[in-house]
């Protein structure tokens, strides 16, 4: 197999991360979350690369990481979430008060609902899904042992956690996710979070104030 390669976007007007992934010499690609400008964002990348956009990995269904979904699915992508986050999925203008003023949405059809523990495939390397609800029910990770990465979506931040006074948001839920499925994976595994700079579970598990291990 060919070595993956991983690029960060920081897109919107909040500053969200997505991560573009591909394997080198490669003619697929997959997003994980989909910011505002998303697409004319990654779409230079996958012109002169060569790439075709395949499926869409959604950490959670806050707007401010699907909002650039809409325009970058088609009949042939295949779009990852967990159920728990339907009603944001499928009615995204539930979010309009928290989101920026003026902004509007377009419900996302997600293709394939995942859970706790599903297995998935990124390029013949296994994936773990990993769900962490406390800033909202449906907010999944995804675990790519082969490289040492774990997606988190809006779970833990470096120095930080995901707000928990959003409507779904719970921090007891939250503080469980972390420590009993982001706490428990390998200490050097890099945390690629939905806002800021990467962290890994080592770094968190001793200095987070919010969720001490």
């Amino acid at each position: 197999m060919s070595d993956l390669q991983l690029q960060k976007f920081e897109l919107g007007p909040i500053g969200t991360n997505a991560f573009l992934v591909w394997e080198e010499n490669g003619t697929e690609a997959i997003l994980v979350d989909a910011p505002p400008q998303a697409k004319e964002t990654i779409a230079p990348i996958l012109a002169t690369r060569g790439l075709r956009l395949s499926a869409l990995w959604l950490t959670h269904g806050h707007w401010d990481h699907m909002a650039g979904a809409a325009e970058l699915t088609s009949g042939e992508m295949t779009v990852l979430g967990h159920k728990d986050d339907l009603e944001l999925f499928e009615n995204p203008q539930c979010m309009s008060s928290f989101a920026m003023p003026g902004m509007e949405f377009q419900p996302i059809s997600v293709t394939q609902w995942v859970s706790n523990k599903d297995k998935l495939e990124l390029f013949g390397r296994d994936v773990e899904v990993l769900h962490v609800p406390g800033h909202c029910p449906g907010n999944v990770a995804f675990h790519v042992p082969s490289e040492g990465w774990c997606f988190v979506g809006d779970a833990i931040f470096a120095g930080s956690i995901g707000r928990t006074d959003l409507p779904g948001g719970d921090f007891a839920t939250l503080e469980k996710s972390i420590k009993d499925n982001l706490y428990t994976l390998p200490p050097a595994t890099s945390l690629h979070p939905g806002h800021g700079p990467d962290t890994t579970v080592e770094r968190e598990m001793a200095t987070n104030p919010f969720v001490p291990a």
